[in-house]
């Protein structure tokens, strides 16, 4: 199809959605000592609030991956915006750590659930030859979220009471997520699938069929296999700088340098990948994002912390914004939320137990080098499983 204006209106309004959502999700960073001297609980414990929010949106992303099918991505992302924030809301009421977990956990995760995939899912299908470039600057909204609002939350920490910034951040959620939801609308091409507004046919596999494909299952095994990787470092760098006896704003701030480097990984990769090819670029990431571990293992002060980083978050993005475009290049836009929806599902359980064994690991031994050499293991596998993913994706032509 012809790339029209408004694909960039919806780049850009995913762009916006996809910030708002992981900056709330990526502020766990900030809260993460308030929590723990607010309950009086070990890093484990507190570790289960991020973990059991990953795993509530990757499982039922799929969900809001057919919802958006169904019934488009406005709707839906809208819908998930309010639930955001009334999940905030609700946790900056809480009185204990399990009122904790169904807020934040539970709630905000729903709410992210109904807005990541068919954000994300959106954007494809409006464009052909620069689907890399347009998918890199809309999930780019990652990183920027990530870079901002976790730091900003760690400002408003400082001069106000933890729960006064979580209903600021709730707010900040209603309004500006709802004005990028209502920007959202479904390609021309992808209004096919059975729904109000149904168009043109949609090529593709169906969501059947595409579970079929030895390809989308190589690719989904190595998702599984690099979740650990991915989420880990978002709940315990900040952790483990304070370890090190560096402040707390630069222990934030280490969250916000993976923002940086998603941000660069997303716009850069993109074009390189439209060129070199996603599945090869795919491979190479996983290879970069297990590789940076060494320095985080090494690490014994602010400057190997700093580019660990910025290279972790050049790799994590870099493999966020491929995901997507892959999808579309295998599976085509038939059922494109729906099929990267269950891509995501993949991650669920490395996002919901990677950072809760690595606090319990932290817990029992007093550092972090068995995980990250458990965490190098992964990637070496998620990297072959990428490769042979590839080479699948090949033999199908």
């Amino acid at each position: 199809m012809k790339e029209t204006p408004y694909a960039w209106v919806v780049v850009w309004a995913t762009f916006v959605c996809l910030a708002v959502i992981f900056g709330v999700s990526y502020s766990f960073a900030a809260f993460f000592e308030s929590f723990a001297v607010e309950f009086s609980a070990q890093r484990a414990d507190v570790s289960w609030i991020f973990g059991l929010s990953g795993f509530v949106y990757f499982v039922l992303g799929a969900g809001g991956g057919m919802l958006a099918d169904r019934f488009g991505p406005r709707i839906v992302c809208s819908a998930g915006m309010a639930l955001i924030a009334l999940g905030l809301l609700a946790t900056s009421w809480a009185t204990s750590l399990l009122a904790v977990y169904v807020s934040y956990g539970l709630l905000v995760g729903l709410g992210i659930a109904l807005v990541y995939t068919p954000s994300i899912a959106s954007v494809q299908p409006w464009f052909t030859t620069r689907r890399g470039l347009a998918g890199g600057i809309a999930s780019s909204g990652v990183g920027a979220g990530t870079l901002l609002v976790p730091v900003l939350v760690a400002m408003a920490i400082g001069p106000m009471p933890w729960r006064e910034a979580m209903q600021v951040l709730a707010l900040g959620v209603l309004v500006l997520g709802l004005l990028a939801a209502a920007l959202l609308r479904r390609a021309p091409a992808a209004a096919a699938s059975g729904g109000p507004g149904a168009g043109e046919s949609a090529t593709g596999l169906s969501l059947r069929e595409t579970l079929r494909s030895p390809t989308f299952r190589w690719l989904y095994l190595a998702t599984v296999l690099a979740s650990p990787v991915m989420f880990i470092p978002f709940a315990h760098v900040s952790a483990s700088a304070r370890d090190l006896g560096l402040g707390e704003a630069f222990a934030v701030g280490l969250v916000g340098l993976i923002g940086v480097g998603s941000l660069v990984g997303r716009f850069a990769i993109g074009l390189v990948a439209d060129r070199l090819g996603r599945a090869q670029t795919l491979v190479l990431m996983q290879l970069s994002m297990g590789a940076s571990y060494v320095l985080w293992g090494a690490a014994g002060g602010q400057g190997l912390l700093v580019v660990f980083a910025l290279w972790f978050g050049l790799s994590y993005g870099s493999i966020v914004s491929l995901l997507p475009a892959i999808c579309m290049d295998y599976f085509g836009g038939k059922s494109v939320a729906s099929v990267v929806g269950t891509l995501y599902s993949g991650a669920a359980l490395g996002n919901l137990l990677g950072p809760v064994l690595a606090g319990a690991a932290f817990d029992w031994n007093g550092h972090y080098l068995g995980v990250m050499a458990v965490c190098g293991v992964l990637s070496l596998c998620a990297t072959w499983a990428s490769r042979q993913m590839k080479r699948s994706g090949l033999a199908q032509y």
